[in-house]
């Protein structure tokens, strides 16, 4: 079994070469970032704009039925298209 900040390493690895390969989805990825990033991150260290991770798994909750799901790459570049062309 993967631990999982493995698991989020491994995932932030493939989603970062498929960001180098398609500028596109550099963009739709970032978006998504941005979005989910908390409120306030820079009065926290490490102020860095990271999701907060009580609502990471909320959302991994409701995508998977597992709080310590960890979406495979496809899903995330999925969603943060679809994001985009939400508006």
């Amino acid at each position: 079994m993967v631990s999982k900040r493995r698991g989020w390493f491994r995932l932030s690895l493939a989603l970062g070469a498929r960001a180098i390969r398609h500028p596109r989805i550099a963009a739709d990825l970032l978006g998504v970032a941005w979005r989910f990033r908390s409120r306030h991150w820079w009065r926290r260290p490490p102020f860095l704009p990271l999701p907060d991770g009580e609502y990471l798994r909320w959302r991994m909750h409701t995508a998977y039925g597992d709080h310590d799901a960890i979406p495979p790459a496809d899903d995330v570049v999925r969603y943060a298209r679809w994001s985009r062309e939400q508006g």
